[in-house]
């Protein structure tokens, strides 16, 4: 039997008294893609964490082709062949693409000084051997998410890498940035090296992977061929639960208009953008990524300005370009990128929650870390966030936990509009049915929903009325009742603009 690539059994990780992984098993063959899925908190950031150096596992085995090995620094992780593609990768943003591939280990000249040009060929070489066109001399910066993927990709084979590991890649990728990562990952496991794909969309990792290992609780479930199981059976073993309402939408009563926009019109961005959102109703925002439907959150929000048009929550007027106006018109923004938008990353969970109410809860110009703490408490508790303390810094938390800190700071301010943008992005099955429930039973209650989603059964599953947007213009409004993937996708893809 081949010896695989990489091997890890039972292995163990506890921060004090927390136990992260309990019992931590992958075994990767060369020459394959293997899945690693489970909920946010089952163990998977924890393992990888090992692997990659930043952690010493406490018990347990790490064998790295067949050699047992316990990195104590990434730069030795690195060194042995492993790499790790994150979802956000972090380069040098004012080097250039050549930079940021040679950056620690410059190649120099025979008088000692860096060798550009030969520097430049080994990129154009990777470039082509990875199938990819990317200018080796412009600056990081502006780089599209996918081609600073591809940039982590082309160092990790210029190191030549044994085992690269893609945690997320393509949560920020368009359908043609997915085909093309897709085709990068087929073709390195065709060179013979082992792959591990984490991500939560099944319908990627069975079109990808040849293995799928499913954690749970920081322990290991099962390692199944893809072939031998289905996406039903891969949630069972993941939430130890059968999901069967993935999208439980609830009754409501749809009542008068809350959230009026009319006109709004920012050039380049977008162009004469006009809809309302009820009581009582879900109203999805859906399109292709670019189709300007964030930048029409953030405007309506204040965040972005706009040359023309109006906002109105009920019969006030929204001024443009001003944050704090629309929070007290009683509008709610949860963003796209949680941790960079939506919390202060390293602050605890009790600050992030109170940060949209510290005027409430100051007595004389001061707030107590009881109150902090009993209104933190009261929110934590509705959402069921998973956290050992209030004061646990958010950075620690589990996406899933993470977006439940960011939607329970907006709930407290009791908004009338409450506009959330991909709010189950990165986030595990379970967690994903949890905050479905959430939004359903908030539109019950008679909150208005804005809902910004990629996902098309999130956006036909969850939404009332689908407004669909293209190149910056709404060209269809669509019905609970008649929407479908295909007419969704169609008003996407086509020109027509929807008429009055």
């Amino acid at each position: 039997m081949t010896t695989p690539v990489l091997e890890l059994r039972d292995v163990e990780k506890s921060f004090g008294a927390v136990v992260a992984l309990r019992s931590g098993t992958i075994s990767v063959q060369p020459g394959s893609i293997h899945a690693l899925v489970g909920e946010n908190g089952a163990g998977k950031s924890t393992l990888v964490k090992i692997v990659a150096g930043l952690y010493q596992r406490d018990g347990g085995s790490f064998h790295l082709e067949g050699e047992e090995v316990n990195f104590t620094s990434t730069a030795q992780s690195k060194a042995a062949g492993v790499a790790v593609i994150y979802q956000e990768p972090t380069l040098f943003p004012d080097l250039s693409v050549t930079e940021n591939i040679f950056m620690g280990r410059q190649p120099t000249n025979r008088l000692g000084r860096i060798d550009r040009k030969g520097m430049r060929h080994e990129v154009e070489r990777l470039f082509g051997r990875l199938g990819v066109r990317i200018d080796p001399d412009r600056p990081a910066d502006g780089l599209s998410i996918a081609d600073q993927q591809v940039i982590e990709i082309a160092k990790a084979v210029s190191l030549d890498a044994k085992v690269l590991i893609m945690d997320e890649p393509t949560a920020a990728l368009s359908g043609n940035e997915v085909d093309r990562l897709f085709s990068i990952a087929r073709s390195l496991r065709d060179e013979g090296r082992g792959l591990i794909f984490i991500s939560h969309r099944f319908d990627e990792v069975f079109s990808l992977c040849d293995t799928v290992t499913v954690m749970r609780d920081g322990a290991y479930i099962s390692t199944s061929a893809i072939a031998d199981t289905s996406v039903d059976e891969i949630v069972h073993q993941m939430v130890g639960r059968e999901v069967t309402e993935l999208f439980p939408k609830l009754e409501t009563t749809v009542g008068d208009a809350v959230l009026t926009v009319d006109g709004l019109t920012s050039p380049g961005v977008f162009h004469d953008i006009s809809f309302t959102v009820r009581s009582g109703e879900i109203v999805a925002l859906a399109g292709l990524v670019g189709a300007g439907r964030s930048e029409v959150a953030r405007a309506i929000f204040g965040v972005d300005t706009y040359s023309a048009g109006s906002v109105r929550v009920l019969d006030r007027v929204v001024p443009r370009n001003r944050p704090v106006a629309a929070m007290q018109a009683g509008i709610a923004l949860v963003p796209e990128d949680r941790r960079k938008q939506g919390l202060v990353i390293d602050t605890g969970v009790a600050r992030n929650i109170t940060m949209a109410i510290r005027s409430q809860l100051a007595r004389f110009g001061l707030i107590t870390t009881a109150a902090e703490n009993r209104a933190a408490r009261e929110w934590a508790s509705r959402l069921e966030v998973k956290t050992y303390a209030l004061d646990t810094v958010a950075s620690t938390l589990s996406g899933g936990n993470q977006q439940k800190v960011v939607l329970a700071k907006w709930l407290a301010t009791s908004p009338k509009i409450l506009i959330v943008d991909e709010p189950t992005r990165g986030i595990d099955v379970g967690t994903k049915s949890e905050v479905h429930r959430l939004l359903s039973e908030l539109a019950r209650q008679g909150m208005a929903i804005l809902m910004i989603s990629s996902e098309l059964p999130e956006v036909l599953g969850m939404a009332d009325r689908v407004l669909v947007m293209r190149e910056g213009r709404i060209t269809s409004e669509i019905e609970r009742a008649e929407a479908t993937s295909e007419n969704v996708m169609f008003a996407a893809t086509h020109a027509s603009e929807m008429h009055a």
